[in-house]
């Protein structure tokens, strides 16, 4: 047999950022902002923001990117977050004291983030063209549909 060459560069990088303190609903909060723009859109997305949240992505954004230039050679303007999510994970028990001797459980949930980058020349080069809009999340907008009822006095909608 004949063993093929590995001549593919790798395509993406990735940041990973295991049980980080905070909940994966006010993360993902945050990450619905970033996915799908460009490496300096997000920086400044994340600096303007005022959530908590924006700090632990904003240094795994900066990993992710010094993951590409040291692995992939690429230059910081030429990559885009293809890949962003939130998972949920640990939650850390603890007891919080309360009068007369008693005690409630308070749960402090963690989540893993993870961070995916895509180096848009590679692709200008290879003629492999992957459109932007397509990493973004879609979001479908509700429609609200009018019912009009009849009654003895006329006709009323209601939406």
């Amino acid at each position: 047999m004949i063993a093929k060459e590995k001549t593919e560069k790798k395509r993406e990088v990735y940041a990973f950022g295991h049980h980080i303190p905070m909940s994966p609903d006010k993360a993902r909060r945050v990450i619905d902002q970033i996915r799908g723009r460009s490496y300096e859109e997000t920086l400044m997305i994340l600096e303007l923001i005022s959530y908590r949240a924006c700090y632990q992505i904003f240094k795994l954004v900066y990993s992710a990117a010094s993951n590409a230039s040291y692995n992939m050679s690429s230059k910081e303007t030429n990559l885009i977050i293809s890949k962003a999510e939130v998972n949920a994970s640990t939650s850390t028990k603890k007891l919080k004291p309360r009068a007369r001797g008693r005690s409630y459980p308070v749960k402090k949930s963690t989540c893993h983030i993870s961070i995916g980058m895509k180096d848009i020349s590679f692709n200008d080069k290879y003629g492999e063209v992957d459109s932007v809009k397509s990493l973004k999340k879609m979001r479908w907008k509700k429609k609200h549909t009018t019912i009009s009822y009849q009654s003895r006095e006329g006709i009323w909608d209601k939406k």
